[in-house]
């Protein structure tokens, strides 16, 4: 009998390639995932399922991991404000995690001896998907066949080619991956440290282009309702995302340190993480104290930083991720969003938790709380051993002198 290799599959020209070499040339069994983390509609899935069927796959599966994505990972993100280099919302990184998870998980189910994946040798996708796979199934034999073959695009092309597989190279120009907390681009202009994407690579056109006020209802930290509707999570992103994309919010090129210690570049679109992550943020500006907002920054970015190089496994991870719920119960509220073409504005917030209460004073107006002298003893006290430290270094400046 052929031994059974799980491929982590997408439909795109590396885990095409990799369907065809581990059938044909390492006489393996091939049995195809495909991991949904919202980013996929049921066309879409239908349409990767039977290329995966015409390329020789012994069996399809589609594992839909949107709602655990989510529950184990993205309100984390939203809890700590993650935005990588103050830029990019993890968007792919997290997303890697949950699929490498979910394979590795049927992979032990269905006996597989090999797990495969179509990483290449000179991104973080092969360290992410090589290090959970080692950590969850151990026991099994790790293959990847455009790292390990060192193969160029156009050399997987001919090679499909070869085979009876036309693909397109024109489709491969653009890689693109999407998912619920948003979209990555990767192509020839990423590969440089000056040219941007251009208009026709983004896959969300811009076709809004009147303002539009939103509200975003907020309840312990979660996204549950857009103007005025409650619903869950998932499908609050889901909505958000669909009104704000045609605005082209949320476009950017993140450039960051890789995990292999090179720098790489990425175009994305994410408007609803973005939007979501700016207005959290200014809900916890108002309801949170200064120190709960101080540590949650801390942490927040070395779990950020820890979830995109792959270790979402690390106990500490669970650990942080008590903290940033903990600091989640009063961060209720609404939060009032203009959009525009391009750009969205945070424009206020209402809370029942809101710490600026007009009951103890208006910042440079008044105050209700303390007196004029209760400020100046306050002062004193506050400086005083920086006070006593430059009165006795002074002192001692001029013993010297």
């Amino acid at each position: 009998m052929k031994k059974k290799v799980v491929l982590a599959f997408s439909g795109g020209l590396d885990t095409s390639f990799c369907c065809i070499y581990l059938t044909q040339d390492r006489g393996l069994e091939v049995h195809s995932v495909i991991v949904n983390t919202g980013g996929f509609s049921e066309e879409e899935l239908k349409t990767i399922e039977e290329r995966a069927y015409a390329l020789g796959v012994a069996s399809h599966s589609v594992v839909d991991e949107t709602e655990s994505y989510y529950q184990d990972c993205i309100r984390f993100l939203v809890y700590g404000n993650v935005l990588k280099n103050a830029t990019y919302p993890l968007s792919v990184s997290a997303e890697r995690v949950s699929q490498a998870t979910a394979i590795a998980g049927y992979a032990k189910k269905i006996g597989a001896e090999y797990v495969a994946h179509g990483s290449t040798g000179a991104g973080n996708d092969q360290v992410r998907f090589d290090m959970i796979f080692n950590i969850l199934i151990p026991g099994v034999e790790i293959i990847t066949p455009i790292r390990d073959l060192k193969l160029s695009r156009e050399a997987e092309i001919e090679y499909l080619k070869n085979h009876g597989v036309e693909y397109s190279a024109e489709k491969a120009r653009y890689s693109i991956n999407k998912g619920i907390w948003g979209t990555s681009v990767g192509g020839k202009e990423t590969l440089t440290s000056h040219d941007t994407l251009p208009e026709e690579a983004w896959p969300t056109q811009v076709s809004e282009t009147e303002p539009r006020k939103i509200e975003l209802s907020f309840e312990k930290g979660e996204l549950v309702g857009l103007d005025g509707e409650a619903m869950p999570p998932v499908k609050a992103i889901q909505q958000l995302q669909a009104i704000a994309q045609p605005y082209g919010i949320g476009r950017d090129i993140h450039v960051g340190d890789t995990i292999i210690g090179i720098k790489g570049r990425v175009g994305f679109e994410a408007a609803a993480p973005v939007i979501i992550i700016k207005a959290h943020h200014t809900l916890e500006k108002h309801t949170l104290t200064k120190w709960q907002l101080s540590w949650k920054d801390q942490l927040a970015s070395f779990y950020g930083n820890w979830l995109h190089e792959g270790q979402f496994h690390d106990p500490i991870m669970r650990d942080i991720e008590a903290f940033l719920a903990s600091t989640q119960d009063k961060v209720s509220g609404k939060v009032f969003v203009k959009l525009m073409p391009y750009r969205f504005q945070v424009l206020g917030i209402e809370s029942a938790h809101d710490l600026m209460s007009a009951k103890f004073g208006s910042y440079g107006e008044m105050n209700n709380a303390w007196t004029g002298e209760d400020v100046k003893g306050f002062s004193k006290i506050f400086g005083n051993q920086v006070m006593i430290w430059h009165k006795v270094n002074a002192d001692k400046a001029q013993a010297e002198d």
